[in-house]
Parts: C-alpha cells; sequence; structure tokens
C-alpha cells in the first residue's frame, strides 16, 4: 500500500479508467447485430463505430478490434456470414483487461466473452447417448467455428490473434474437463456456471444455452469471474 501511495500520480494514472468506449458500448454493436437476418453490409454499419477501433473482413468475417492507448485492455467484435446467403451466421464479443494487480484496486487482469451461433442441423439432428454428450459436441463445434473465423482475420491484425488464442485456451481447458468428466456439462446451464482454470486468466466460468437452432455461451475469465455475482443473462433452457 505505501509502495502504491508513493508511486503518486503515475500509479493513480494506470488503475484510473480511459473514457469510452464503455463496456455498454461495445456490446451495443454486439446485440445489433441480428443473427439469420443481418448482412455484411448491415454489420459494417454497426461496427467500428468506437475510437481506435480497426475493421478487418475476409469474404465471410468481419470484425472490429480496438485497444486503449496504454495497451492494457483491448476489445473485439467479429460476426462470420453463411458463405451462400452472406447473412450473419455467428456472433462474438470479448473484453479483455490485462491491468496489473495493485494492491487494493480492482479491476485486476480478466476476461468476458459472448457469442452467439447458429447451429447446422446436422449436430442438433445427430442422435447422442446423452444430453450431456449433446451439450460437449455443441460446444466443440462451437469452439472449431470460433478458431476458423478467427483465422480468418487474424493475418490482418495481430490483436485478433491474441484474442483469439485466450478464448481457445478457454475451450481446450473446458473440453479436457469435459473429457474427463462429461456429467460436468449439466452445470453449463446453471446459473452459477461451470467453473475451470485458465492458462492466462487462473479462474474461469463459462455457461451455454440451446434455443432452437442458436447456441449462446459466455466466458468470464480472472477477476471478472471473481466478481461475478449474477446469474447468466437469458435463463437455461436445454
Amino acid at each position: 500500500m505505501a509502495c502504491w501511495l508513493l508511486a503518486g500520480c503515475s500509479a493513480v494514472g494506470l488503475f484510473a479508467p480511459e473514457g469510452p468506449p464503455y463496456y455498454e458500448d461495445i456490446y451495443a454493436g454486439y446485440r445489433q447485430v441480428q443473427l439469420k437476418t443481418s448482412d455484411s453490409a448491415d454489420v459494417l454499419t454497426t461496427l467500428g463505430k468506437a475510437p481506435n477501433e480497426l475493421i478487418s473482413q475476409s469474404k465471410s468475417v468481419i470484425a472490429a478490434a480496438g485497444q486503449r492507448r496504454k495497451g492494457y485492455e483491448n476489445w473485439c467484435n467479429m460476426v462470420a456470414f453463411d458463405q451462400d446467403t452472406l447473412i450473419a451466421k455467428r456472433k462474438y464479443v470479448l473484453i479483455a483487461d490485462e491491468r496489473p494487480k495493485a494492491l487494493f484496486v480492482e479491476p485486476w487482469e480478466g476476461m468476458s466473452f459472448d457469442c452467439e451461433v447458429v447451429l447446422d442441423g446436422a449436430i442438433l439432428s445427430k442422435p447422442y447417448a446423452s444430453e450431456n454428450a449433446r451439450r460437449v459436441a455443441i460446444l466443440k463445434r462451437i469452439s472449431e467455428d470460433m478458431r476458423k473465423d478467427v483465422g480468418e482475420v487474424a493475418t490482418d491484425n495481430k490483436m485478433l490473434e491474441v484474442d483469439g488464442v485466450i478464448v481457445n485456451q478457454a475451450f481446450a481447458a473446458v473440453l479436457t474437463d469435459l473429457d474427463s468428466s462429461p456429467v460436468l456439462a449439466s452445470k453449463l446451464t446453471e446459473s452459477q456456471g461451470l467453473a475451470f482454470k485458465h492458462t492466462s486468466f487462473n479462474k474461469g466460468l463459462i455457461w451455454m444455452t440451446v434455443e432452437g437452432d442458436v447456441a449462446t455461451i459466455r466466458i468470464q475469465l480472472g477477476s471478472t469471474a471473481k466478481k461475478l455475482k449474477v446469474s447468466f443473462e437469458r435463463s437455461p433452457k436445454s
């Protein structure tokens, strides 16, 4: 504490909020994109509006990524389209804060990630040994799609590649736990979520719901997971 006080203005500047865009501003773009409705033109008018935000795109993916001036916090919105119709099929939003820990000062390192995905009929109609096996299969497919979508635009923006690594680490850790104990998949729809260990952020929580042909996932890492005291925004239904 004494060291922090002696640091004076420099320490205050390190942990003081940097201003807009704020958490809700970043998520606003994510919420405005409507799966099975929004096309690439709609997405381009929605994303890329925040300060310090850059657009990257391929034939089937559009991503908007930004970073704070001090480089500790970064974010991205990404949308993947059906290759035939060019209608939004998957959308993702991520906010990562990698500020170092300081006594009595938060937030510490943490990350928030959400995605919505339209699932193929094949994975939904396939027979599974149990509901938990179905959840694991869906989670694996979403992880694979996420990796491919990031790969489409990562060569254009290094930040997107780094964000993709963080999320892929989370999926890998969760799937390792589920492979050894599939029954844990039942926690994905519970209000407290499924806890796991993350390589970079230590503590992690994940939720997943499936409504019709749309899967929704939320992942919280580090201090974001530690501070989380509310249930998943959408009530688990499957």
